[in-house]
């Protein structure tokens, strides 16, 4: 099994390729090299301790203190970074859940608390072997928490889709979007994908008086920000309910 369909919250059905245990490797190995560097500027800093301090359980006790947030460093990076660590980041892959639904921290915390049967009681060899005969490629953590790791870089282009590239941080403008449908966001970005690409400003325009017909809007944006003001909207409003 080497790809997962997942059908996100707008009925889309995205193809991602599951990625091989090769590759979590690697993350893992940047990861722990990541920890590494940390636990090496934590034994540094132990020993500047030791010059204010005398007391050894002093020093011991703060150089703890220092090291703990590594303690936590999986868990801490998959609910900050949506799924990922570094060493995902840079291999461009992330976890997300089996049904296609945002991925909680409590399945998070999971993953994180079954790395101690996966990874450090058998020195990893659980978690490779159900990795191994898992069919989705999952570790104990994984199937426990409902989760799969897949690769990002998937076949099935944002663009063919109705989804929209939407940050975190967007402001919508048009909080009536969601009159629409998904079926009419599909309609509307298509033709507004081919009519921008043909420089066809007359679409662009009848476009535009349509979907303010519908939205009741009158909007002083030109016809491309406004089209692509509302996709955008639209995106955020779905993604958030």
């Amino acid at each position: 099994m080497g790809n997962l369909q997942i059908n996100t919250t707008q009925n889309v059905n995205l193809d991602y390729k599951i990625v091989s245990i090769g590759e979590r490797i690697v993350a893992f190995l940047i990861d722990g090299l990541i920890l590494y560097m940390f636990a090496y500027l934590v034994s540094v800093l132990s020993n500047a301790i030791g010059y204010i301090y005398e007391d050894t359980w002093t020093q011991r006790g703060l150089a703890a203190l220092i090291f703990l947030p590594a303690m936590f460093y999986s868990l801490l990076m998959h609910s900050i970074f949506n799924g990922r660590t570094v060493g995902k980041m840079l291999l461009k892959m992330r976890v997300v859940r089996l049904d296609g639904t945002p991925v909680h921290w409590s399945n998070y915390l999971v993953r994180w608390m079954l790395r101690l049967v996966d990874i450090w009681i058998f020195l990893g060899s659980i978690g490779i072997l159900s990795i191994l005969f898992s069919e989705k490629r999952q570790r104990v953590g994984d199937a426990a928490a409902g989760t799969v790791v897949i690769s990002t870089k998937n076949k099935t282009k944002v663009s063919h889709t109705i989804l929209e590239e939407v940050h975190e941080e967007y402001v919508p403008q048009f909080t009536n979007v969601t009159l629409l449908t998904d079926k009419d966001v599909r309609l509307i970005k298509d033709t507004f994908r081919i009519a921008r690409k043909s420089n066809d400003f007359k679409t662009l325009t009848a476009l535009r008086v349509k979907v303010e017909s519908i939205l009741n809007t009158n909007s002083t944006l030109y016809d491309v920000q406004f089209l692509d003001t509302v996709l955008k909207d639209y995106n955020y409003y779905t993604q958030n309910l």
